[in-house]
């Protein structure tokens, strides 16, 4: 993959991803303080108020935030398919979004169904738009590859979270009466995680990887298979409930064993491909994904352990050590990498056309490494200490809380001196 295969030239305004991107540092505050106001309480409960809330700041409001607007940059410049309107699509998702995930999280976090209620529209609105919009591009998009399939498969990932997850939300409002609730909660936690966040990770990491840290191209038999199989696997796993026993805990271990092979065999390959990369300096961004692959490694094996674990899986300490190591060690380490590239980049590349060559910055000023080093050591303190607090939530959970803080404000300085960067130049042209 190089940048001569890219259709730069149908990229939206700069402002479309950056709205989303600025936004997400914010939801990473809120869950931090969520988690100090709380406290150990927090964690005394998968099902706490406060653990809840501080889960769909990362996962709904920072995470999907990040993902909205990374996938209106890429649609356009992977799949040669531009969104329509990208300025007036960017509005119509991302406002009644940071709406939305504020009503919810904080409707979570006091217990209050009426702030649920008024959450659902503009989460369904949001969503609605955002599917509609990234799947008719996707179809109509002139590259067909391992990545527009796997962003597909994604956002029908996505759909099926949307509809559990408004299915939930109205359980827990009063408005609606849900058997099986448990059930229904391990569904959407794994079409969220498992399908919309891994497949468009693995999906983007096909161009990105080999693209921004230099290394080979991954191996065709995973670009043309992983993702697929991965999703067929969910779907059969989404089966299980339908089934008596003892088959539906057959059925659902089989899937389970298939889901964690998919997953090793992507987080293994893309550390293989950064030993191979040409490139042998020092890079931030190559710290943050092997963080990731790491802690996806590490929570593939607890995952698994938990299938064979009585024990294991009815403790405390599996299910936060899970959410901890998948969101906070995978997702957001994976985000945060992709982010300081992806905003360097198109604040290098809308400058291009604004000013004079000699006068457009060198990507490594945009976000110096030294700045990004710093987040990186506080994120990493964040992952640390949120597996400490997940087996001593008395003190861990302040000293979790304070890195995962740090980790949002140095996220926020750092884009947000990218978009300075940018402003501060345009004038000039």
């Amino acid at each position: 993959m190089s940048l001569a295969s890219l259709s730069l030239e149908q990229a939206p305004p700069i402002s479309v991803p950056f709205r989303f991107f600025l936004s997400a540092p914010l939801f990473l505050l809120l869950a931090a303080t969520a988690l100090l106001v709380a406290g150990p309480v927090a964690l005394e409960s998968r099902w706490s108020t406060a653990l809840l809330s501080t889960t769909h700041l990362l996962t709904l409001g920072c995470m999907s935030m990040v993902m909205c607007g990374a996938m209106l940059q890429m649609l356009p410049v992977l799949a040669g398919s531009p969104v329509p309107n990208p300025r007036m699509v960017a509005w119509a998702i991302h406002l009644p979004l940071l709406a939305g995930a504020l009503l919810l999280c904080a409707g979570l976090y006091l217990g209050t169904p009426l702030l649920l209620q008024l959450a659902m529209p503009l989460l369904i609105f949001a969503f609605g738009t955002f599917l509609c919009i990234a799947a008719y591009s996707l179809v109509r998009a002139q590259a067909r590859n391992a990545s527009t399939r796997a962003m597909l498969l994604a956002l029908a990932a996505l759909a099926f979270t949307l509809v559990l997850g408004v299915l939930l939300a109205g359980g827990v409002a009063g408005l609606l009466e849900l058997p099986n609730i448990l059930q229904l909660v391990a569904l959407h936690a794994n079409w969220g995680l498992l399908g919309w966040t891994a497949l468009l990770v693995i999906g983007v990491a096909y161009q990105v990887v080999p693209m921004f840290q230099l290394t080979p191209l991954y191996p065709r038999v995973i670009t043309r298979w992983l993702g697929g199989i991965l999703f067929a696997l969910l779907l059969l796993w989404s089966l299980y409930p339908l089934l008596p026993q003892p088959a539906a805990g057959i059925l659902s271990l089989i899937a389970a064993c298939g889901l964690a092979a998919c997953i090793t065999v992507f987080a293994l390959s893309t550390l293989r491909l950064q030993h191979k990369r040409r490139r042998r300096v020092p890079d931030v961004v190559l710290q943050f994904w092997r963080i990731g692959m790491f802690s996806l490694l590490a929570a593939t094996l607890l995952w698994m352990a938990g299938q064979f674990s009585t024990v294991l899986s009815e403790s405390t300490f599996y299910p936060l050590a899970l959410g901890i190591l998948f969101i906070v060690g995978f997702a957001l380490s994976v985000i945060h990498g992709m982010l300081y590239k992806i905003a360097s980049f198109l604040v290098w590349f809308h400058l291009q056309g604004k000013l004079p060559s000699k006068e457009v910055p060198n990507m490594k000023t945009i976000i110096p490494d030294t700045a990004a080093r710093r987040h990186w050591y506080t994120h990493l303190a964040s992952v640390l200490l949120g597996l400490a607090a997940a087996l001593w939530p008395m003190p861990w959970v302040y000293a979790a809380g304070v890195a995962l803080f740090l980790s949002g404000l140095l996220l926020l300085a750092n884009l947000y001196g990218a978009w300075n960067c940018y402003r501060r130049m345009v004038p000039k042209a």
